[in-house]
């Protein structure tokens, strides 16, 4: 399944958006991508939202029909996270997978807390930079619960498929293995990224641990379970916008009614990006 983007308006400013479209149409970000690439081996489809080093917030809109990604705000201002030393921007790809709810109205038996109401989280921990409304194949490595203002707010660690290292890296271990420092990074980062804001540091479950991929792939399947019972209209749905263009139920637009929801937008190529330049060096134990 190929997909492109079409953008309306500018980035950094309050009327950007980027649409996704499968052959040329667009569709909905949240609920038309289907959660798995390849199911039997465990190959999921992510959203990109926030390219790695960049700093502009970035999200699905669970308001907006067709679910476009846009910037989010504060008090009508735009959203961008601080370069907190030696971090910057966001050291990830950040994203979601589709087809997925944290939903708000169940209390997780492990963390205690109700879901946070978005997508799952995706850091993407492979070299190559992404680009906002990218879809990418991603193996799932582990999971980490961030509990944010008494939310859970799910955090899984993921590697793109075509990664050189995709292939070694089956389970969170591997991260240290292979990445080494950079569970610890993340763990710090979503800890004081909010910190020159003037707001606390963020606290986590289970102590900080970045649980397995089994338990990862647990928590991924009960968002997706989630996510059922909200397009079926078993949860509440009142606020987030179920308009798509392909699963064919209630909520299913035209060709033509999505065209005009992406009115005005411009089908953007992929950008032609040297990922040599971006390419991550882990240095562990070297004499320098």
């Amino acid at each position: 399944m190929s997909f492109t983007t079409r953008t309306v308006g500018q980035p950094d400013t309050l009327d950007y958006r980027v649409f996704i479209e499968k052959d040329g149409k667009p569709i909905s970000a949240f609920h038309d991508i289907p959660l798995f690439a390849n199911e039997a081996n465990k190959i999921y489809n992510m959203v990109v939202e926030i390219p790695r080093w960049t700093n502009a917030k970035m999200e699905i809109s669970k308001e907006d029909s067709l679910n476009p990604i846009k910037q989010d705000t504060k008090k009508g201002k735009l959203r961008y996270v601080r370069n907190a030393f030696p971090h910057h921007g966001y050291i990830w790809n950040y994203g979601a997978l589709p087809q997925t709810w944290e939903d708000p109205s169940q209390t997780n038996s492990d963390t205690k807390c109700v879901g946070d109401n978005d997508p799952i989280d995706v850091c993407e921990i492979g070299e190559a930079v992404g680009y906002t409304g990218q879809v990418k194949q991603v193996k799932i490595l582990g999971v980490m619960a961030l509990i944010d203002e008494g939310e859970t707010d799910w955090k899984v660690l993921a590697i793109d498929v075509n990664d050189p290292l995709a292939s070694k890296m089956n389970d969170v271990e591997d991260i240290e293995r292979y990445m080494p420092g950079l569970v610890h990074a993340t763990n710090e980062w979503f800890r004081i990224y909010k910190i020159p804001d003037g707001k606390p540091e963020n606290q986590f479950a289970f102590g900080g641990e970045a649980k397995n991929r089994e338990y990862a792939t647990e928590i991924v399947k009960e968002t997706a379970d989630a996510w059922a019972g909200l397009i079926s209209g078993k949860s509440d749905s009142s606020k987030i916008a179920i308009a798509n263009t392909l699963l064919n139920n209630a909520n299913t637009i035209s060709e033509v009614a999505a065209d005009e929801v992406a009115a005005g937008g411009v089908r953007k190529a992929a950008p032609d990006t040297d990922q040599s330049l971006h390419k991550w060096f882990f240095i562990s134990g070297s004499k320098i």
